[in-house]
């Protein structure tokens, strides 16, 4: 990503301790404005200020009388974005097979709309066909979401596929060299064999591609076709423990993860929260029955 993609800002205005009443709803007070945000206690957000581990629209600011505006000033801790925005919502959802990809199917199939009725306006971002399962990432957040389905800001997928057939190294190469498809070449950012099991093989494929359905074209495209796959990975986030069927919320390590990725950073990949035992899965529904 050139130089170009980013704009920086000068620096904060510095106020007294004291201008709280300076203060409107969104312009606050940096270290007020990072507590309010989940970072940390006020105190610990101070230490962090003062030790240089904080930028504000990409230039390090350490004085604590400095003030943000949270509705356009863009602050990171140790190069983690900050998401100020309190109504945004990110969750992870583990797609069960059958379902689309989809908030409101025309079609009256499964769809997703089921797994997010206790939120608001979330929409999907990208897709997975309806019998590959894994991770799905749903939100609030539009610009976040464009970012994340565009290829050009290289946020990487990775899916581990059960293919037919004993598949040889020079194939996985064939992945990486890339394979000419109907709408266009395309070739795996990386690929590698977990193991061979009876007359099948298990592979992990990354991709920053989006095209529809790509994974299972490339692999037919070599002669290994998929009986059986699932998304694991979506840039930083991981699926973990979490069952099909389930929900959760993306906690604020995951969010910054997810920001810095979009913005075309590396960043590492957060412990997931433990989904605690005996939480209520949504089961897929059956297919909706169109109105006459």
């Amino acid at each position: 990503m050139n130089n170009e993609d980013y704009e920086f800002e000068p620096a904060p205005e510095r106020v007294p301790e004291d201008s709280e009443s300076a203060e409107s709803s969104s312009v606050m007070r940096l270290q007020k404005a990072m507590a309010h945000a989940g970072v940390a206690s006020r105190r610990v957000c101070e230490e962090l200020i003062t030790r240089g581990k904080v930028k504000v629209n990409g230039r390090v600011v350490t004085e604590l009388g400095s003030r943000v505006d949270t509705a356009v000033d863009k602050v990171t801790v140790n190069g983690t974005p900050i998401q100020f925005d309190t109504t945004r919502v990110y969750l992870a959802l583990n797609k069960p097979a059958g379902v689309v990809s989809s908030m409101n199917d025309d079609m009256g199939r499964p769809d997703l709309q089921q797994f997010v009725l206790d939120y608001d306006h979330v929409y999907n971002v990208g897709r997975l066909d309806a019998e590959t399962t894994g991770l799905l990432l749903l939100t609030n957040d539009g610009d976040l979401a464009n970012k994340l389905a565009h290829p050009r800001f290289g946020v990487t997928k990775t899916y581990v596929a059960r293919v037919a057939g004993i598949m040889p190294l020079s194939v996985i190469q064939q992945l990486l060299d890339g394979i000419e498809l109907e709408d266009g070449e395309i070739a795996a950012d990386k690929a590698h064999i977990i193991d061979h099991k009876g007359d099948e093989t298990l592979v992990e494929i990354v991709l920053h591609s989006g095209r529809n359905r790509i994974v299972r074209r490339m692999l037919e495209a070599v002669g290994h076709p998929v009986r059986g796959l699932v998304r694991k990975q979506f840039g930083p986030i991981h699926l973990g423990t979490l069952r099909p069927g389930d929900v959760r919320q993306l906690n604020k390590m995951e969010v910054g993860a997810l920001l810095k990725a979009a913005d075309g950073k590396n960043a590492r990949t957060p412990r997931p929260e433990q989904v605690r035992p005996g939480k209520k899965r949504v089961q897929p529904s059956k297919p909706k029955t169109k109105k006459r």
